[in-house]
């Protein structure tokens, strides 16, 4: 079936992955311009780029046919720029961290995250991942909207900094098969509540709303890998 797909079709998947860094880029222009809700939503698109490319390019077999190009490699860094580097940026120019400790709490996702990508087994068999997966652009989402104290914010990333090098499990919402199609569901239901959070025309009643069912989704995948933790593997 992949000897089928046209050599054209196989590098647009590459350049579909590639684009993020452009996506990078220009979220990058809007926190700068202390734009923090259109880097938001341009982090959104790169999340979703990097949901849709992978699939693709295991559908299509661009790993055997264009095997001079490392996908895997080429994702990664896309993903430190957008799930990490621009988050970062944004925690630090949106002052969502006591202004002490800013600069360390930066380095802290910078640092731990460095971590994650580096690890050759990042994630188990069963494509759970060990150990918080870097994805400091949901943290940074939170933060932003929830308002927080600062003190609280900075707690929040102590938090998570840690978690990446703890012993437990995280969902990966599109490779995990362990419980069925719950989990595409309940990934689904949070991007599509988070995602509307995103836009300013809701009311106060509809923006709770909107945020307890993204935190909702958030937690039960959250429950997810810890239950993985829990349970060990299938």
């Amino acid at each position: 079936m992949t000897k089928n797909v046209p050599l054209a079709a196989l590098w647009a998947i590459h350049v579909l992955t590639a684009s993020g860094a452009v996506v990078a880029f220009f979220a990058f222009l809007a926190v700068e311009c202390g734009d923090f809700r259109l880097a938001l939503l341009l982090l959104a698109a790169a999340l979703a780029i990097d949901g849709a490319d992978g699939p693709l390019a295991r559908r299509a077999g661009v790993k055997e046919r264009l095997p001079r190009i490392d996908g895997a490699t080429l994702d990664l860094v896309i993903d430190y720029l957008t799930y990490v580097f621009i988050p970062a940026v944004l925690i630090y120019r949106a002052g969502l961290l006591p202004t002490a400790w800013a600069v360390a709490g930066v380095a802290a996702i910078l640092l731990s995250s460095l971590y994650t990508f580096a690890r050759t087994d990042m994630k188990t068999d069963d494509n759970f991942f060990r150990g918080f997966p870097a994805i400091w652009n949901v943290v940074a989402f939170y933060l932003f909207l929830l308002k927080l104290p600062p003190m609280a914010a900075l707690g929040i990333v102590a938090l998570f900094g840690a978690l990446t090098f703890a012993p437990i499990h995280f969902v990966h919402p599109l490779r995990v098969r362990a419980y069925g199609p719950l989990v595409g569901g309940i990934t689904l239901a949070w991007a599509a509540a988070s995602g509307a959070l995103l836009w300013t025309g809701w009311s106060d009643g509809a923006v709770r709303v909107w945020m307890a069912l993204s935190l909702a989704g958030a937690a039960a995948l959250l429950a997810a890998g810890l239950w993985r933790t829990a349970r060990g593997p299938a």
